[in-house]
Protein backbone atom coordinates (compact mmCIF):
# COMPACT_ATOMS: atom_id res chain seq x y z
CA UNK A 1 0.00 0.00 0.00
CA UNK A 2 0.88 3.52 -0.62
CA UNK A 3 1.42 5.47 2.32
CA UNK A 4 1.07 8.90 3.60
CA UNK A 5 4.79 9.16 4.19
CA UNK A 6 5.73 7.70 0.33
CA UNK A 7 3.04 10.72 -0.74
CA UNK A 8 4.62 14.07 1.54
CA UNK A 9 7.92 12.77 0.81
CA UNK A 10 7.55 12.44 -3.42
CA UNK A 11 9.20 15.69 -4.89
CA UNK A 12 6.64 15.67 -7.98
CA UNK A 13 3.68 16.37 -5.69
CA UNK A 14 6.02 18.81 -3.11
CA UNK A 15 6.53 20.95 -6.56
CA UNK A 16 2.66 20.40 -7.71
CA UNK A 17 1.85 21.56 -4.44
CA UNK A 18 4.09 24.83 -4.39
CA UNK A 19 3.27 25.56 -7.22
CA UNK A 20 -0.51 25.52 -7.18
CA UNK A 21 0.01 27.47 -4.17
CA UNK A 22 2.27 30.25 -6.12
CA UNK A 23 -0.40 30.59 -8.46
CA UNK A 24 -3.08 31.43 -6.01
CA UNK A 25 -0.49 33.80 -4.07
CA UNK A 26 -0.54 35.13 -7.59
CA UNK A 27 -4.33 36.16 -7.61
CA UNK A 28 -4.06 36.88 -3.77
CA UNK A 29 -5.64 34.12 -2.02
CA UNK A 30 -4.62 32.76 1.47
CA UNK A 31 -1.79 30.40 1.79
CA UNK A 32 -2.56 26.52 0.61
CA UNK A 33 0.51 25.07 0.92
CA UNK A 34 2.20 22.85 2.66
CA UNK A 35 1.14 24.16 6.02
CA UNK A 36 -2.38 23.68 4.64
CA UNK A 37 -2.15 20.60 3.19
CA UNK A 38 -0.88 18.91 6.54
CA UNK A 39 -3.34 20.54 8.91
CA UNK A 40 -5.93 19.20 6.46
CA UNK A 41 -4.13 15.72 6.76
CA UNK A 42 -3.89 15.82 10.82
CA UNK A 43 -7.34 16.86 11.18
CA UNK A 44 -8.61 14.11 8.75
CA UNK A 45 -6.80 11.67 10.85
CA UNK A 46 -8.32 13.11 14.16
CA UNK A 47 -11.98 12.48 12.67
CA UNK A 48 -11.42 9.18 11.54
CA UNK A 49 -9.97 8.07 14.41
CA UNK A 50 -11.91 9.69 16.99
CA UNK A 51 -14.51 7.65 14.85
CA UNK A 52 -12.99 4.70 14.96
CA UNK A 53 -12.30 4.05 11.16
CA UNK A 54 -9.88 1.60 10.28
CA UNK A 55 -5.87 2.86 9.82
CA UNK A 56 -6.63 2.10 5.96
CA UNK A 57 -9.24 4.55 5.82
CA UNK A 58 -7.47 7.27 7.66
CA UNK A 59 -4.21 6.31 5.76
CA UNK A 60 -6.39 7.08 2.63
CA UNK A 61 -8.04 10.15 4.10
CA UNK A 62 -4.41 11.66 4.96
CA UNK A 63 -3.15 10.91 1.17
CA UNK A 64 -6.55 12.70 0.11
CA UNK A 65 -5.95 15.88 2.53
CA UNK A 66 -2.60 15.72 1.20
CA UNK A 67 -3.34 15.90 -2.45
CA UNK A 68 -6.81 18.03 -2.19
CA UNK A 69 -5.46 21.53 -3.42
CA UNK A 70 -2.90 20.45 -6.46
CA UNK A 71 -5.75 21.23 -8.93
CA UNK A 72 -5.03 24.88 -8.22
CA UNK A 73 -2.05 24.78 -10.52
CA UNK A 74 -4.40 24.25 -13.50
CA UNK A 75 -6.85 27.00 -12.23
CA UNK A 76 -8.71 28.10 -9.32
CA UNK A 77 -12.07 27.72 -10.88
CA UNK A 78 -13.36 23.99 -10.95
CA UNK A 79 -9.81 22.95 -8.99
CA UNK A 80 -11.12 20.68 -6.59
CA UNK A 81 -12.05 18.04 -10.73
CA UNK A 82 -8.72 19.22 -12.11
CA UNK A 83 -6.94 18.46 -8.79
CA UNK A 84 -8.98 14.81 -8.74
CA UNK A 85 -7.80 13.93 -12.19
CA UNK A 86 -4.33 15.20 -11.16
CA UNK A 87 -4.68 12.73 -8.35
CA UNK A 88 -5.54 9.88 -10.74
CA UNK A 89 -2.59 10.10 -12.59
CA UNK A 90 0.05 10.57 -9.56
CA UNK A 91 -1.33 7.41 -7.96
CA UNK A 92 -2.22 5.37 -10.72
CA UNK A 93 1.75 5.94 -11.82
CA UNK A 94 2.44 4.76 -8.13
CA UNK A 95 0.70 1.48 -8.58
CA UNK A 96 -2.22 1.92 -6.05
CA UNK A 97 -4.98 -0.26 -6.04
CA UNK A 98 -7.87 1.02 -8.19
CA UNK A 99 -10.52 0.77 -5.37
CA UNK A 100 -7.81 3.23 -3.01
CA UNK A 101 -7.34 5.42 -6.34
CA UNK A 102 -11.14 5.62 -6.16
CA UNK A 103 -11.99 6.33 -3.04
CA UNK A 104 -9.17 9.23 -2.83
CA UNK A 105 -10.16 10.74 -6.29
CA UNK A 106 -14.33 10.90 -5.43
CA UNK A 107 -13.02 12.55 -2.07
CA UNK A 108 -10.84 15.21 -3.88
CA UNK A 109 -13.08 16.00 -6.25
CA UNK A 110 -15.98 16.63 -3.94
CA UNK A 111 -14.25 18.61 -1.03
CA UNK A 112 -15.26 22.50 -2.49
CA UNK A 113 -18.14 23.54 -1.73
CA UNK A 114 -19.73 24.76 -5.14
CA UNK A 115 -19.70 21.22 -6.51
CA UNK A 116 -19.08 18.86 -3.85
CA UNK A 117 -20.61 16.25 -1.65
CA UNK A 118 -20.02 13.81 0.87
CA UNK A 119 -19.97 10.77 -1.13
CA UNK A 120 -18.01 8.81 0.96
CA UNK A 121 -16.54 8.72 4.39
CA UNK A 122 -13.42 9.76 3.26
CA UNK A 123 -14.60 12.87 1.26
CA UNK A 124 -16.79 13.74 4.50
CA UNK A 125 -13.46 14.09 6.96
CA UNK A 126 -11.69 16.23 3.86
CA UNK A 127 -14.39 18.43 3.80
CA UNK A 128 -14.84 19.09 7.12
CA UNK A 129 -10.62 19.28 7.89
CA UNK A 130 -10.58 21.82 4.53
CA UNK A 131 -13.43 24.25 6.16
CA UNK A 132 -12.16 24.44 9.69
CA UNK A 133 -8.83 25.43 8.76
CA UNK A 134 -9.31 29.18 9.42
CA UNK A 135 -5.81 30.58 10.90
CA UNK A 136 -4.66 34.44 10.85
CA UNK A 137 -1.11 32.64 9.58
CA UNK A 138 -2.85 31.93 6.50
CA UNK A 139 -2.74 35.54 5.61
CA UNK A 140 -0.51 36.74 3.39
CA UNK A 141 -1.02 40.37 2.82
CA UNK A 142 1.01 42.35 4.91
CA UNK A 143 -1.40 45.34 4.33
CA UNK A 144 -4.18 45.63 6.93
CA UNK A 145 -5.91 48.39 5.37
CA UNK A 146 -6.20 46.20 1.72
CA UNK A 147 -7.91 42.63 3.47
CA UNK A 148 -10.15 40.99 1.47
CA UNK A 149 -13.06 39.52 3.24
CA UNK A 150 -11.12 35.98 3.61
CA UNK A 151 -8.11 37.91 4.93
CA UNK A 152 -10.12 39.30 7.60
CA UNK A 153 -11.73 36.62 8.41
CA UNK A 154 -8.51 34.58 8.63
CA UNK A 155 -6.72 37.14 10.24
CA UNK A 156 -9.42 37.55 13.29
CA UNK A 157 -8.80 34.15 14.42
CA UNK A 158 -7.08 34.13 17.46
CA UNK A 159 -7.79 30.44 18.28
CA UNK A 160 -9.33 27.47 16.46
CA UNK A 161 -10.42 23.80 17.68
CA UNK A 162 -12.13 21.61 15.68
CA UNK A 163 -13.44 18.69 18.14
CA UNK A 164 -15.44 15.15 18.75
CA UNK A 165 -18.10 15.05 21.66
CA UNK A 166 -17.16 11.63 23.87
CA UNK A 167 -20.76 10.36 22.50
CA UNK A 168 -19.65 11.39 18.98
CA UNK A 169 -23.12 12.90 18.34
CA UNK A 170 -21.29 16.30 17.65
CA UNK A 171 -18.37 17.90 15.97
CA UNK A 172 -17.74 21.48 16.03
CA UNK A 173 -15.60 24.21 15.30
CA UNK A 174 -15.13 26.33 18.17
CA UNK A 175 -13.05 30.13 17.12
CA UNK A 176 -12.22 33.27 19.08
CA UNK A 177 -12.68 35.83 16.60
CA UNK A 178 -10.93 39.15 17.01
CA UNK A 179 -13.76 41.46 15.61
CA UNK A 180 -11.38 44.43 15.09
CA UNK A 181 -10.08 42.73 11.83
CA UNK A 182 -13.49 41.36 10.98
CA UNK A 183 -17.34 41.74 11.56
CA UNK A 184 -19.12 38.45 12.47
CA UNK A 185 -21.62 38.96 9.43
CA UNK A 186 -18.20 38.61 6.97
CA UNK A 187 -18.22 35.24 8.84
CA UNK A 188 -21.51 34.51 7.86
CA UNK A 189 -20.78 35.64 4.53
CA UNK A 190 -18.06 33.47 3.89
CA UNK A 191 -19.01 30.13 6.06
CA UNK A 192 -22.73 29.52 5.13
CA UNK A 193 -22.10 27.89 2.11
CA UNK A 194 -19.72 25.96 3.71
CA UNK A 195 -21.10 25.26 6.53
CA UNK A 196 -24.25 23.43 4.56
CA UNK A 197 -21.86 20.91 3.15
CA UNK A 198 -19.90 20.22 6.68
CA UNK A 199 -23.32 19.82 7.64
CA UNK A 200 -24.12 17.11 5.30
CA UNK A 201 -20.58 15.69 5.86
CA UNK A 202 -20.89 15.38 9.44
CA UNK A 203 -24.38 13.65 8.74
CA UNK A 204 -22.49 11.14 6.68
CA UNK A 205 -19.71 10.57 8.89
CA UNK A 206 -22.72 10.06 11.52
CA UNK A 207 -24.29 7.32 9.20
CA UNK A 208 -21.60 5.92 8.64
CA UNK A 209 -20.61 5.42 12.58
CA UNK A 210 -23.55 3.76 13.32
CA UNK A 211 -23.24 1.43 10.62
CA UNK A 212 -19.82 0.30 11.72
CA UNK A 213 -21.19 0.20 15.67
CA UNK A 214 -24.45 -2.02 14.31
CA UNK A 215 -21.55 -4.42 12.32
CA UNK A 216 -19.30 -4.54 15.29
CA UNK A 217 -22.50 -5.97 17.75
CA UNK A 218 -23.64 -8.51 14.84
CA UNK A 219 -20.07 -10.22 15.17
Amino acid sequence: MITYEEIRKNEDIRTYIQSADEALAALGFTEHSFAHVTKVAESVKYILETLGFSAHAVELGMIAAYLHDIGNLVNRAEHSQSGAVMAFRILDKMDMPAADIATIVAAIGNHDEGTGVPVNAIAAALILADKSDVRRSRVRNPEKKTFDIHDRVNYSVEKSLLKINREHSLIKLKLSVDTHYGSVMDYFEIFLERMVLCRKAAEKLGLQFKLMINEQSLI
